[in-house]
């Protein structure tokens, strides 16, 4: 029987007996287990990893094989894996492991419906590349067994660029490739591989050697990277520049939808579920984004009648897009902006969740290398960065909603939640991230910033208004490119029309949304099912609601597909919305 809603689990649990149930319980959990435990450490073999001495996964001494025949193996493995999956019956589980099966089966799915479509065709999208985050963006490693790896991986460059190529030239065969408009310039991003010794980005690792290691093995490492940059390196990178300028640029397709693809419909629905986790229609999605537009468009409205502006949202657009006063001077002003708004969420965080991590962020600037292509910032465990590239382009209105969603309350905390909060999750589960409950929480904090109070200005607000308009669109117009047949100059008029970002941002995004079908769409319709079990929760329990415990239920589930996420929620309602860790708050 294939996973259904948690919550109807539960339910089922609880009528069972006692004295037969938990028997039948603990022969599925064995078996669920061992299906994804092994399916987990076969996965991270087949993607170059393996565990060191203390058990943990670190990088091999080569690169995975992407050949088009290793992709076809991998998915007849995990077509099998989801046969076993189909063996398992929902009544046999725990409620734990019905939601391990449930995150298991959307992975396995997801990287099935990839190499069923043949996605490896295409390795790259207008925001990234198969070339790029081989190495340390700064640091070294912990030990001279780390290096001698990584040399091991730089001597493996000219193998996996072959098959990718390979791949990429079955791909222009027969017509899968990523839209020719999409990628202006990307191929720039490769120049910087070709530079020698030190100059080269993969030389970063060899600038920073923990204290333990002596200078002699210090000085022999980076004489032996030298030569591997020289003779392997920028060999492969120079063959890599050479095909996408002569071979796969001129040949790439100059149609954008991704319903002009191979079984581009079929396809393009996968891409929806795979990054949304729901079961939704492009017609049903784009409908959505309609209704949101809309209602955002009348908050927007309200902020000018406050302001008492003359003019136009259009008029409104253009002031904010070319005032001076909303725009950073130097980088520095514009981190130091960032970091306040982080520092003033320091300052509320007790008030919305109950469990806070030990673990704190660093906020970076986006390398020079890529921050002409990169977006306006990103958020991780151990740091977000923020985009000091092309000033005039930044707008300081939309920092603080970018601040609290890639940093705090957003995915630099969500991060380290995920690896302190109580509980344990399978290993698979701590590895993974469904972009519909990740960027969904992250969106959700940038309203939730106006509900606390981060939001100091009109302008402030309205930028907030901005972003979320921003991923409103986003429903409309990915679906208005892959499955309506919109143009570039379409996507762009639409997202200028309703949306206060400069014109460098716009453009970034529609070339992303062209190039990565479906996966702007996760974003939103996450916050908007976070909002609507919150605004749920509220009209149940009344004053017994607390955003704290709500916000702990979320973020303690870990990445969970959205289905799940809703069916959880729903029965923490349900049960009175309790504290989810009543022995720490």
């Amino acid at each position: 029987m294939k996973i259904i809603a948690v919550s109807f689990l539960l339910m089922a649990l609880t009528a069972c007996g006692a004295s037969t149930g938990q028997q039948s319980v603990s022969r599925g959990d064995a078996s669920l287990s061992a299906l994804y435990e092994r399916e987990w450490e076969w996965r991270q073999k087949e993607f170059g990893k393996e565990r060191d001495a203390e058990g943990n996964w670190v990088k091999t001494s080569g690169l995975p094989d992407v050949s088009d025949a290793a992709q076809q193996r991998r998915l007849a493995y995990w077509e099998g894996v989801l046969g076993e999956l189909d063996e398992i019956s929902i009544e046999d589980l725990s409620p734990e492991e019905a939601i391990n099966a449930a995150v298991f089966r959307q992975i396995i799915e997801t990287l099935a419906n990839d190499a069923r479509y043949k996605t490896y065709e295409a390795p790259l999208n207008s925001d990234s590349f198969f070339w790029s985050g081989l190495h340390p963006q700064n640091g070294g490693f912990e030990d001279a067994a780390s290096y001698r790896r990584y040399l091991g991986r730089l001597r493996d460059l000219p193998r996996f660029f072959a098959q990718h190529m390979s791949n990429m030239r079955a791909g222009m065969a027969r017509g899968y490739t990523v839209p020719a408009v999409s990628l202006r310039g990307r191929d720039q991003s490769i120049e910087a591989y070709l530079l020698p010794g030190s100059e080269n980005p993969f030389w970063i690792p060899l600038d920073s050697f923990p204290p333990m290691m002596g200078g002699e093995q210090v000085a022999r490492l980076q004489t032996e990277a030298r030569e591997v940059i020289a003779t392997q390196v920028v060999p492969a990178y120079t063959a890599l520049l050479k095909f996408m300028r002569e071979e796969y640029l001129p040949n790439a397709r100059r149609t954008l939808a991704a319903r002009d693809l191979p079984d581009g419909e079929a396809f393009y629905q996968s891409q929806i579920k795979g990054f949304t986790t729901l079961d939704l229609t492009a017609e049903e999605i784009h409908n959505k984004g309609l209704s949101e537009v809309a209602r955002i468009r009348g908050e927007m409205e309200l902020i000018l009648a406050e302001l008492e502006y003359d003019g136009d949202m259009a008029a409104f657009f253009h002031f904010l897009r070319t005032d001076p006063q909303f725009y950073a001077g130097t980088p520095d002003e514009l981190m130091g902006v960032s970091a306040y708004v982080a520092k003033r969420m320091d300052g509320k965080l007790s008030e919305v969740l109950g469990f806070l991590p030990r673990r704190r962020f660093a906020i970076n600037p986006v390398p020079p290398a890529i921050a002409p292509i990169y977006t306006g910032g990103r958020g991780g465990l151990n740091a977000c960065l923020m985009n000091t590239y092309n000033l005039p382009a930044r707008p300081l209105y939309t920092l603080p909603a970018l601040t609290l969603h890639e940093c705090a309350p957003g995915h630099a905390l969500q991060a380290a939640i995920s690896l302190e909060a109580p509980g344990e999750i399978p290993e698979f589960r701590a590895q993974n991230y469904f972009s519909g409950y990740g960027e969904g929480w992250g969106l959700y904090t940038e309203w939730l910033g106006g509900e606390i109070g981060i939001y100091r200005t009109p302008y402030e607000r309205f930028g907030q208004l901005t972003y979320e308009m921003w991923r409103a669109c986003r429903l409309v117009i990915d679906t208005g490119l892959h499955q309506y047949g919109w143009s570039r100059e379409q996507a762009i008029a639409y997202l200028r029309d309703n949306a206060a970002m400069s014109d460098h941002e716009i453009t970034t995004e529609i070339d992303r949304y062209i190039s990565w079908p479906a996966q702007a769409l996760a974003y939103k319709l996450g916050e908007m099912l976070i909002r609507e079990k919150r605004a749920r929760a509220e009209v149940v329990l009344g004053t017994d609601f607390d955003q704290r415990y709500f916000h702990d239920r979320i973020l303690g589930l870990r990445s969970v597909p959205l289905s799940v996420l809703a069916s959880e929620l729903d029965a923490w309602i349900d049960a009175g919305g309790p504290n989810p860790y009543p022995d720490m708050n």
